[in-house]
């Protein structure tokens, strides 16, 4: 098995990825969409409607969308 390091971002990662999967979690990978927080990732709101409990991990960036928090749209009330 390759040797990983540790204080490398990527090392941190499978650190954390190996300790949630020990915890009975199952691993997603993240999606690069607009989705404005982590909660929005399909996976978790899918298992969201049934009734079975999971536990999930994934590392997810928040990248908003482009009429995000400063952004120009006649919806927000923020303007």
């Amino acid at each position: 098995m390759k040797k990983f390091n540790e204080k490398t971002f990527e090392g941190m990662i499978f650190i954390l990825q190996k300790y949630w999967s020990k915890q009975g979690c199952c691993i997603l990978q993240p999606i690069d969409t607009e989705v404005g927080a982590g909660t929005s990732h399909p996976m978790t709101c899918l298992y969201a409607i049934g009734p079975e409990v999971k536990n999930i991990a994934y590392i997810q960036l928040s990248r908003r969308p482009c009429d995000g928090r400063y952004g120009k749209h006649p919806n927000r009330l923020q303007q």
